[in-house]
């Protein structure tokens, strides 16, 4: 499971309106508990660096900033919190996996938050986790704790 507080879900939200009808992206922060679950602690957003053959980019894939990630682990050295996942946003599509998320997704320890944005509103918020053994994804179970 992984753990949010109101307001880092409603700053991922907020970020994937602005984006719309592009994809939004950036990475959670947070801690390790037992078994599966984390806590986030932060939510860092980045730009959508993708850039596609056709110079446009974005609706439909997404690239976290490499300076960004690059950054955030510099920042995280020595401390008790780590990346623990990376959100992103579906564009007037599910909060589900899409094929090309599944083919990217190559740090099965990290949780993948999908909000699906419909006609530039948020709506679904979903947390997933890759199954390297079956290339499946799992449903994460998305806990909103306050304070």
């Amino acid at each position: 499971m992984i753990h949010f507080s109101p307001s880092q879900l409603q700053e991922i939200r907020a970020h994937a309106e602005r984006a719309y009808p592009f994809e939004c992206c950036g990475l959670l922060v947070g801690t390790r508990g037992g078994g599966d679950s984390v806590t986030v602690t932060r939510v860092v957003s980045s730009d959508n660096v993708r850039i596609d053959a056709d110079g446009s980019g974005g609706r439909d894939r997404f690239e976290i900033d490499p300076q960004v990630r690059f950054d955030v682990m510099h920042a995280l050295r020595g401390t008790d919190e780590d990346i623990v996942g990376h959100y992103h946003s579906h564009p007037d599509h599910p909060a589900e996996p899409s094929v090309h998320d599944i083919a990217m997704a190559f740090e099965p320890d990290m949780v993948w938050l999908i909000v699906s944005v419909v006609q530039g509103q948020s709506r679904d918020a979903r947390a997933w986790k890759l199954n390297r053994d079956s290339d499946a994804v799992n449903d994460v179970t998305l806990i909103v704790e306050q304070g």
